[in-house]
């Protein structure tokens, strides 16, 4: 076994290695404000370059957030890519709307929905999706079924938040969130369906390809 030496904060000079723009900063601070749950910066340009690599065209997104990561999603996504963005609270969809109209991004490019995650969920289309990103861990194993239906063969599912922030590792952690990341993380691996690996970036993030 090969051992890497720390030689320095690794997660630090990650996450200070892409630049948001004053959009995204904007975006942050409110999120900070009202406690949502965005990608960090490293995790963002992580995002962008997912979307970029798969050409996406329809991205769907549980867990708006303050939208940041909208804003990283748009850079990585084709010019007329459409991204639905799911969150329980209507304020953060507002905010994440303005942002996106401040930052010049068409309407006509996202579709900002509010209510019951799963009930909003269950109504998209089967296989028409590029890419599904789940930052919420409520109902955690039935949006990841629900992701499968969702994306087309060869998709990508992005969990952000995957590993808590590191308390999904620690086997003395039994709080919901906890539990419900390490279950989802679970299934996805013993699921021959999906293709996937696991990134310590940000508070975690979980890759997987629809086979």
């Amino acid at each position: 076994m090969t051992t890497i030496g720390n030689r320095g904060d690794m997660s630090a000079y990650s996450e200070s290695y892409v630049r948001e723009d004053i959009f995204m900063q904007q975006a942050r601070a409110y999120g900070v404000e009202c406690g949502a749950i965005d990608p960090t910066p490293a995790v963002g340009g992580l995002l962008q370059f997912a979307a970029s690599q798969i050409n996406a065209k329809s991205v769907v997104e549980i867990g708006t957030g303050s939208g940041v990561s909208g804003l990283w999603l748009f850079q990585g996504m084709t010019p007329d890519a459409v991204l639905t963005s799911i969150d329980a609270e209507r304020e953060l969809s507002t905010a994440a709307r303005e942002v996106f109209e401040e930052a010049g991004i068409s309407p006509q490019r996202f579709r900002l929905i509010s209510g019951v995650t799963h009930d909003i969920v269950s109504k998209l289309a089967d296989g028409n999706y590029d890419l599904v990103v789940i930052r919420t861990a409520a109902d955690l194993m039935d949006l990841i079924h629900e992701a499968h239906r969702l994306l087309r063969v060869g998709g990508t599912l992005v969990i952000d938040h995957a590993l808590s922030g590191g308390k999904v590792a620690d086997p003395t952690q039994r709080d919901f969130e906890t539990i419900s990341r390490r279950d989802g993380l679970r299934a996805i691996k013993d699921d021959q369906r999906w293709r996937g690996t696991l990134l310590p970036l940000g508070a975690g993030v979980l890759l997987a390809t629809k086979s």
